[in-house]
């Protein structure tokens, strides 16, 4: 018998506890539980290091705590908030890491846009955190047969926001290729972070230049804010630059 491997994340211990339980009765099912986004990863990669990967991992829409590392598909205001679905977020971070594990996102309630970022993240599936047993287990067996799971109340809505978001990429992606290479460099920085200082270190500019391309980057984009800038960048496919063995300035204290 082929066995499936779960793995549960929920910050809500009796529910995560009790869901693992549930599912571990069934006899095609190995399951085991993490209370947040990095004891999830480091179960993930023990899993891959000892030949044992997961194959579906149950993530809570609404799952406390930050991913350090880990930068979130798309943030949940577009404008003026940093607040991050973080479930969405470690989706994002596992599908990178692991794009093999397939995703089913528990949700307290249907949400439209949400589920929309969780597919846009990578996710396979939406399902009720009060759905029946047997339904998440043809949930749980649909997307390792490469199926998209979603409620049916919430396909019109999703369709709907997908579209948007799609119409809402290519106008973004239109306004970032306006960019000239050194602005579409900068706008990269300012992406990962960096404050102006570390900008004109790490391209070797003065201050002042720097400050003339960030200001040349917010007037083609047509936003008032570095915070918008970015939020447009992310739905453009624009990545930040990579920081590896950087030690930079952020935000005007060194990261």
């Amino acid at each position: 018998m082929v066995r499936i491997r779960v793995l549960v994340v929920d910050d809500h211990r009796i529910f995560a506890e009790s869901l693992a339980a549930a599912l571990a009765a069934e006899p095609d099912v190995d399951v085991s539980a993490a209370g947040s986004g990095p004891a999830a990863l480091r179960s993930l990669e023990r899993a891959a290091a000892e030949g044992r990967r997961y194959d579906v991992l149950l993530v809570d829409a609404d799952l406390g705590g930050t991913l350090p590392g880990i930068r979130p598909a798309v943030p949940v205001q577009e404008v003026g908030e940093d607040g991050l679905v973080d479930g969405i977020s470690l989706v994002t971070g596992v599908r990178s890491a692991q794009p093999h594990v397939r995703i089913v996102v528990l949700a307290e309630k249907d949400d439209p846009r949400r589920a929309a970022l969780a597919l846009q993240a990578g996710a396979s599936g939406w399902v009720a955190k009060d759905c029946s047993l047997s339904r998440l287990l043809t949930v749980i067996r649909g997307v390792l047969r490469e199926e998209t799971h979603l409620p049916p109340a919430l396909l019109t809505g999703v369709l709907r926001e997908l579209t948007a978001a799609r119409k809402h990429r290519t106008e973004s992606e239109r306004l970032v290729e306006s960019l000239t290479p050194r602005e579409h460099e900068v706008l990269r920085c300012m992406v990962a972070g960096l404050g102006r200082k570390a900008v004109a270190e790490r391209l070797f500019l003065s201050p002042h230049t720097v400050r003339t391309h960030m200001q040349n980057v917010l007037g083609k984009l047509g936003v008032h804010s570095t915070l918008a800038a970015v939020a447009l960048a992310r739905r453009a496919g624009v990545g930040p630059v990579d920081l590896t063995g950087d030690v930079v300035e952020r935000g005007g204290q060194l990261a």
